[in-house]
């Protein structure tokens, strides 16, 4: 059956109790599989109890996501509508002000490069606009254009 099997680490748990069940010592069939006693000890027991299938490994949990499909998509109408500063303080969001945002919105404390993950994983990147002073004089802007550096 250990041949057969396409895990390898599966076939080496059974050859590691098939080795015990012929006479091996429990230490040197651990040994012989490449692994310490009392793991072998707990897939022993494994085995014991569930036989073969008790040998696979058994599938991992994923964690549950931090924020939910209405905070996310809060969290992106933030992000697509800018930043005011006049309501919001900031000039623009950065990854610690979104987090502060998310903490006085949704009670959730994330670290910026979880949340850089998160926006990531939801199409994000980490492009933003230049950013505009807010006493900017555009009629200024064109003369400099037209002038260069002399004021009028």
């Amino acid at each position: 059956m250990a041949r057969r099997e396409r895990n390898g680490r599966v076939a080496s748990r059974m050859l590691a109790i098939a080795n015990a069940l012929d006479g091996m010592s429990r230490a040197d069939a651990a040994r012989a599989a490449g692994m310490d006693r009392q793991t072998f000890r707990d897939w022993v027991v494994r085995y014991g109890a569930a036989g073969i299938a008790g040998l696979h490994d058994r599938p991992k949990g994923h964690p549950a996501p931090r924020l939910t499909e209405g905070e996310l998509a809060a969290l992106a109408n933030i992000i697509f509508r800018g930043s005011d500063p006049e309501k919001d303080g900031i000039s623009t969001w950065t990854l610690p002000e979104l987090c502060r945002w998310i903490g006085s919105h949704f009670g959730k404390s994330l670290h910026p490069a979880s949340l850089s993950r998160i926006l990531r994983e939801n199409g994000f990147s980490r492009q933003k606009t230049r950013p505009s002073h807010p006493a900017k004089d555009p009629k200024a802007q064109e003369r400099f254009k037209k002038r260069g550096s002399a004021r009028p």
